[in-house]
């Protein structure tokens, strides 16, 4: 599946459910929400116009050719709540509201009593006000009034009312007629707003869906476009072409993958130039001694030879340079593989110099070379001496080796940057500054005519290799030619705040 198709329905999967969440959110919202409460006043005034009898005892007693009682008519309302099924209450509005009656029983006779009010008009329910003024007798002050609202019961259940009050002498009676207030079920909740809901949520859906669609085409191509390119520069490599670059465009994780393969490429073409130089090298520098021993073999066979001697210690000699390049090459493997084993000590690296200074000081007195030393104790550092005897040794003999009669060569060790440090510098044939970067590559070589003083070219890549198995660094710095070199090493030490003085 195509990475925008992807994207188009991941954006109609999570639009499809923020609408569900938004539809189901409004339905719960209207399912908590009360129902409309016309129906229920009209119920009530309905129970109200036929159950007027009530009414005219409370607005003039004896209205109706008797003097009703207190409880008679209190017996009349729970008559009338029990067929009816609506609430009647009897309530003295005065300062302090007062409840006379509740045909429920939920509140005492004389507790307080708080209703609110939506509307009080007088006849607001139509009641037949013109035979209720005929019903009042002369002279008497009483007038009717209507109303609507709503009252809760100590346990928070909602009621509806609606009520009549008749003021008499400075009293006002209400009598109230109270049903449940309705909630309204899912059901109904559509059926009342599901019209009005329907084309603003389809309206949304679709351009919901014609948003997603751009979204989805806008993304996939800034995604997709730098992702497709990489994966043709990516075949063409498999291909062996290493020369790919990408450009770095797209999101910040593209562009990291886009920077990642360049830098692959670059290293891949490294690492392949390398691998050729090395078939090159390692063929010339395996033809040479295989030539002479051959051709010195073939003398010693046909008789052609003077001095036999002669030619088999040319052979052997040259069978030896073999071997130590076999041994490098293994050597160099197995540390740049990690599977060379070292034995770690605590030593102090003056030591070693010290000794391959003395050692190496008759190779130097032979080219009339000044060559000094300064080996001054240093802190302990963790190593294998037999390895850094090897590093220290190449560098000391190849300054000696490429530096000319009356030359200076100085061998020096101090503290710095949490280790010690051996520098070993000539006024040697130095090092041209294009060829400084390849230094320690392995058979690069700077005397590009490969004269009697060449070596394999391996021994700086391997000095390297064992620097940096002990944590340490090498590095070198030339003027150029005939300007000399230093190289440092650097070794890390867990003891570099030691004081030390004096010289060996």
């Amino acid at each position: 599946m195509r990475l925008h198709t992807r994207l188009l329905l991941s954006y109609i999967v999570v639009m499809t459910v923020t609408l569900g969440v938004i539809i189901v959110a409004l339905l719960l919202f209207l399912n908590a929400r009360p129902a409309p409460p016309q129906s229920t006043y009209r119920q009530l005034v309905a129970n109200a116009q036929v159950n007027l009898r009530e009414i005219l005892v409370v607005a003039r007693p004896g209205l109706l050719g008797r003097q009703l009682s207190i409880d008679t008519l209190y017996n009349q309302l729970r008559g009338f709540s029990d067929d009816s099924g609506v609430r009647t209450l009897l309530v003295e509005q005065n300062d302090t509201p007062l409840l006379l009656f509740d045909s429920s029983e939920v509140y005492a006779a004389g507790s307080p009593f708080q209703l609110e009010v939506e509307s009080a008009n007088t006849d607001t329910l139509n009641l037949n006000t013109t035979m209720m003024r005929g019903l009042m007798a002369p002279g008497q002050s009483s007038r009717l009034e209507t109303s609507t609202g709503s009252f809760e019961d100590p346990d928070g259940t909602p009621w509806l009312y609606v009520g009549l009050t008749v003021t008499r002498q400075n009293t006002r009676l209400a009598l109230l007629y109270a049903l449940p207030q309705p909630t309204q079920s899912v059901g109904e909740a559509l059926q009342e707003f599901g019209s009005a809901l329907a084309g603003p949520v389809m309206q949304a859906a679709f351009m919901g869906l014609v948003i997603a669609i751009f979204m989805a085409v806008i993304v996939s191509r800034t995604i997709a476009r730098p992702l497709l390119h990489i994966t043709d520069a990516a075949r063409a490599v498999a291909g062996g072409d290493y020369d790919q670059q990408v450009p770095v465009t797209g999101p910040p994780e593209v562009r990291t993958v886009a920077e990642a393969f360049n830098q692959m490429t670059q290293e891949v073409k490294t690492a392949q130039k390398a691998q050729q130089d090395f078939m090159v090298n390692i063929s010339h520098d395996l033809k040479t001694p295989l030539t002479s021993i051959q051709g010195y073999s073939q003398a010693i066979i046909d008789g052609a030879t003077s001095d036999p001697i002669q030619s088999a210690t040319v052979i052997h000699e040259e069978a030896a340079r073999l071997n130590r390049m076999v041994v490098e090459i293994t050597d160099l493997a197995r540390l740049q593989d990690g599977r060379f084993e070292m034995k770690v000590i605590d030593l102090d690296i003056s030591q070693i110099v010290a000794a391959i200074g003395q050692r190496l000081s008759i190779v130097a007195t032979r080219k009339e070379i000044d060559f000094q030393v300064e080996a001054d104790p240093m802190p302990p550092i963790k190593g294998d001496g037999d390895r850094l005897a090897q590093v220290l040794t190449n560098l000391v003999s190849n300054a000696i080796k490429y530096t000319p009669r009356a030359g200076k060569v100085r061998v020096k060790t101090q503290v710095h940057h949490g280790g010690v440090e051996v520098i070993v510098s000539d006024t040697g044939i130095g090092i041209p500054k294009e060829d400084l970067p390849r230094i320690f590559e392995r058979f690069y070589q700077v005397d590009k005519a490969r004269g009697p003083r060449r070596g394999t070219g391996l021994g700086l890549a391997i000095t390297r290799e064992i620097v940096q198995a002990h944590g340490g660094t090498i590095s070198v710095t030339s003027a150029g030619p005939d300007q000399g070199s230093t190289f440092t090493v650097w070794l890390p030490s867990e003891h570099v705040n030691t004081v030390v003085t004096g010289k060996r």
